[in-house]
């Protein structure tokens, strides 16, 4: 991975983190995300010392919104005139339903807008590269179906339930926007990492859990309680198998279970009346004022 630059959104703490340190120890330029400078600065001072790497910034942004997601970009080719890898690790999972300055829905802002706001912003960067990947990372258990009447929370808004929708809302855009794009040599992948204790997982409150799993509460909380980095480092195989496995060279509109198998794409994703619909939203909230 020597000369290769890669991207990866929210990697101050948990997977993204740990999926940073890996590809530093590889010989990447990494550039991480965070809102937080205190944290950010601390985590690049850890994945330079875990890693050897000297090669790792810190842009600090906000990416639940347009014009975090424009700052963003802007700080990025300040600094490169090419990208390898985008990583979209980064996910919200609110506890409420809450609006960002733009309107939407924090958890489909974060969850869904961000991933084709950067990948789009990003995009002439992207063709710079030999080989450039664009990774996304899914979360929570896949529901069976998808409520296109209640994609921002409009009618309902059920903590952890509506971030599995806005992660699989995620997925059905993805895989649509890798048939926008199957005729450049950008590739277009997700993962599911797995469950893994992270500042999100350790956040979950019991409110945020549905019906009855409310009362497994604790034992929900013993399984994601801190590990040391642990279950996050074994949750970021994944994502970077994705970013550099030479097994998937050119190949794009993959799916990656926690075992890092490929899988099949939920039915929800693979209709494509479904996909139009979100590509039409994400496209229309994404476009600048």
């Amino acid at each position: 991975m020597k000369n290769k630059i890669i991207l990866i959104t929210g990697a101050t703490s948990g997977i993204g983190k740990q999926t940073a340190t890996t590809l530093a120890k590889m010989g990447a330029t990494v550039v991480i995300t965070g809102r937080n400078k205190e944290s950010g600065e601390s985590a690049l001072a850890e994945i330079k010392q875990l890693s050897g790497n000297t090669n790792i910034e810190l842009l600090l942004a906000d990416i639940s919104s347009k014009s975090g997601i424009s700052q963003l970009v802007n700080q990025f080719k300040s600094k490169f005139n090419s990208l390898d890898v985008l990583i979209n690790n980064a996910g919200s999972a609110a506890s409420e339903r809450k609006l960002n300055n733009d309107g939407v829905e924090l958890n489909f802002a974060t969850n869904v807008l961000a991933p084709y706001q950067l990948t789009t912003q990003l995009m002439d960067l992207l063709k710079k590269s030999t080989s450039p990947r664009v990774v996304t990372l899914m979360g929570g258990d896949l529901p069976k179906k998808l409520d296109m009447d209640n994609l921002q929370g409009e009618e309902s808004f059920d903590g952890l339930n509506y971030y599995s929708q806005s992660k699989l809302t995620m997925m059905a855009m993805m895989y649509e926007f890798a048939e926008q794009v199957k005729e450049t040599k950008i590739t277009i992948n997700v993962c599911y990492p797995g469950q893994a204790s992270t500042n999100m997982t350790q956040s979950v409150t019991a409110d945020m859990l549905p019906g009855m799993m409310k009362m497994i509460f604790p034992l929900f909380k013993y399984f994601v309680r801190p590990d040391g980095g642990k279950s996050a480092e074994k949750a970021s195989r994944s994502s970077v198998y994705l970013a550099c496995s030479p097994d998937i060279e050119g190949k794009s509109g993959l799916y990656f279970d926690k075992n890092v198998k490929l899988a099949t794409w939920p039915s929800v994703v693979l209709d494509n009346s479904n996909r139009q619909q979100i590509w039409k939203l994400v496209v229309k909230l994404s476009k600048k004022d």
